[in-house]
């Protein structure tokens, strides 16, 4: 039986999902495979970008936050998914070397009218780099409640 759950994920409820270190080759590795723009895969053309030097693609940092909240909050949980989200912002570049702290927020929840069982927990991602926000989204999880209705 799972260990998280709609019941769990209370509003006001921050979620530490830990920290990982920017690794250059894996972070170019992810570049050229799936956003091979110049100041992500070359330190000169970094340079020369209003981003001031090789920087990771946003994407890449988002896709290493989901890890975290997978390895963290779904993988023991009564996750059924996502709908989606309806805010994405990258606030600042992140580089080879950073070291991001991520987390997950509970902002609000409620249980689906249309299927018994299911409750929506409205929550919000973020990375940080010491004092500076590097990403922040927000999305709607879907959990599955231990009470059926």
């Amino acid at each position: 039986m799972a260990t998280i759950a709609y019941e769990d994920l209370e509003p006001g409820t921050v979620v530490d999902l830990g920290e990982v270190e920017i690794d250059r080759t894996e972070m170019l590795d992810f570049a050229r495979r799936f956003d091979p723009q110049p100041f992500h895969l070359d330190a000169e053309a970094g340079r020369r970008s209003v981003l001031g030097g090789l920087c990771a693609s946003g994407w890449y940092t988002a896709s290493l936050w989901m890890r975290a909240y997978v390895d963290r909050v779904l993988a023991d949980s009564t996750a059924q998914g996502s709908p989606g989200g309806n805010e994405l912002s990258w606030q600042a570049p992140v580089y080879p070397g950073d070291v991001l702290h991520f987390q997950l927020e509970v902002l609000d929840r409620r249980r689906s009218r249309s299927k018994p069982g299911l409750g929506l927990v409205d929550l919000t991602g973020t990375a940080d780099r010491g004092a500076d926000r590097v990403l922040r989204f927000s999305f709607v999880g879907l959990f599955g409640t231990r009470e059926q209705d």
